[in-house]
């Protein structure tokens, strides 16, 4: 790309040295430094990105981009100097894509629960429908039915503009995004245009890192405000009425507003609910009249999910019919109230339930099918070093089940004790073990068990792996668990 053509998206920049021409590729990480790219400082938590601007010129940058001083020899190097290289990135990541939001249809979904699931919903249905679709989220990179593993739920800006135009590139005609309050805070999303914004919930969470719920919901909000004022455009907000904060959301843009909801008067309603052990259905009111919905997922969280797909496929300009028919045969999202399919005498699900609204809503999917003969094992557990206060809080919400065992999800550097402890403050009775080792609480949770018994392992849904310390270990709740089943029932085999 012409250097010039690049760099004219930052409007106030110093330039030291001759910038070359052309550049052929734009970077921060200074490992990834082709000869002749643009490296671009990004001062991170633990890692400052202006302390590797020589490695990135050794490399064969011919232009680094920084907001402090640096050591390089111009002669060789341009370095431009901005403001803020965070913002800088945005400018021009979107600009080295050529802003591929704008060549499609694109969908972002916010909310503290249910992000993943109304996603992959949507996903699911235009896959269904016969559309090129792509999906971003905590699962990863969905491109037309072939997955690529992502960090975050919200990727780094320059990640998520690549991810964008490669989904532009192979003809998907929508992209869905779940967008977490993080990665709206940090400007992840800039240059992102998004013609559809949905809104599923707000509960406690990440306020480690927001502050207060108003904090929290004001980064929510930023969504529907970067939604823009060009009503000339078709954009429109989706929210859910069942939830208080959708006023919020419907406050922070100009587009109009369509609702869903099972308990509150909205657009898009649920009615006569029949909630079983293999499905669920339902009856849609909507502005086009009445509709049968039958669909695989369990629980009435699942019911607002699929209501808010639909809602947000209407808005995109699909017909009803369209909608409900791929809906019927969609399996369950992965790692979300997913049951483990086993002959084995027990009923397991895994979730990644990591809230107390999560918590909550994933014992309220089981209880109405568990008798009085079975027992309900519950085991949650929590990222060590981040938001603290939601602990006794969610185990609280557990206690709900026969039996807890309160373990950890991914520990980091806190010992087991502090994750193990601060959860059991909240426990409102006494039949549960702390066991922070997660493998070992998994066991635990086999060894407790009898025929016939539910248990439902949250916290680490579809991950595959624990964070200890800094380094990822393979983990996988459902392969112990039956692994020691096995062990204990002698019989029966994951998908026999």
């Amino acid at each position: 790309m012409n250097t010039n053509e690049l760099l004219a998206v930052l409007p106030v920049k110093q330039i030291i040295g001759e910038l070359p021409e052309d550049v052929s590729d734009l970077t921060t990480d200074s490992r990834g430094v082709q000869a002749g790219g643009v490296f671009v400082c990004i001062e991170g938590y633990t890692v400052d990105g202006h302390k590797y601007a020589k490695q990135a010129a050794d490399a064969g940058a011919r232009v680094i981009i920084a907001s402090k001083p640096i050591e390089e020899d111009t002669g060789k190097t341009a370095v431009v100097c901005v403001d803020n290289t965070s913002r800088a990135i945005g400018l021009l990541a979107a600009r080295w894509c050529g802003y591929p939001s704008k060549r499609m249809t694109m969908i972002g979904v916010t909310g503290t629960n249910g992000k993943t699931s109304v996603s992959n919903i949507i996903h699911g249905i235009l896959m269904g429908a016969g559309e090129r679709s792509a999906v971003s989220g905590t699962i990863g990179f969905n491109l037309d039915g072939v997955l690529y593993e992502t960090e975050n739920t919200t990727a780094d800006v320059l990640t998520t503009q690549r991810m964008i135009a490669q989904a532009a590139e192979e003809d998907c005609d929508t992209m869905t995004m779940e967008v977490s309050s993080h990665g709206l805070i940090e400007g992840r999303l800039a240059g992102t245009e998004f013609d559809i914004a949905v809104f599923m919930n707000l509960t406690h969470d990440h306020l480690d890192f927001h502050g207060t719920m108003e904090n929290y919901g004001n980064a929510k909000g930023l969504l529907f405000a970067q939604l823009g004022q060009d009503l000339t455009q078709r954009k429109f907000a989706v929210v859910n009425a069942d939830d208080p904060w959708h006023l919020k959301m419907q406050e922070m843009t100009a587009f109009p507003v369509l609702t869903f909801g099972i308990h509150a008067d909205a657009m898009f309603k649920a009615k006569d609910i029949d909630l079983r052990t293999d499905g669920t259905s339902f009856t849609l009111q909507c502005p086009e009249g009445e509709f049968p919905v039958n669909m695989r997922m369990i629980g009435e969280f699942s019911v607002s999910n699929a209501l808010a797909a639909i809602t947000a496929l209407y808005a995109k300009g699909l017909a009803i019919p369209d909608i409900l028919g791929p809906l019927e045969f969609l399996s369950p999202v992965k790692g979300r109230m997913e049951r483990v399919e086993t002959k084995l005498p027990l009923t397991i699900y895994v979730d990644y339930a990591h809230s107390a609204d999560a918590i909550e809503k994933a014992i309220d999917a089981v209880l109405p099918y568990k008798t009085a003969e079975q027992k309900l094992i519950f085991i949650i557990g929590t990222g060590g070093n981040r938001d603290r206060k939601k602990r006794p809080i969610m185990a609280e919400k557990a206690s709900r089940a026969d039996y807890v065992i309160l373990t950890t999800d991914d520990p980091r550097d806190e010992a087991y004790d502090s994750i193990t402890g601060e959860l059991a403050a909240g426990m409102t009775h006494d039949r549960y073990a702390c066991i922070g080792d997660r493998e070992q609480a998994v066991r635990h949770a086999i060894e407790v068990a009898d025929e016939g018994d539910i248990i439902i392992f949250a916290g680490k849904g579809h991950e595959d792996f624990q964070i200890i310390g800094s380094t990822k270990y393979p983990h996988s709740d459902a392969e112990i668990a039956l692994d020691e089943a096995e062990k204990k029932f002698g019989r029966g085999l994951i998908g026999n």
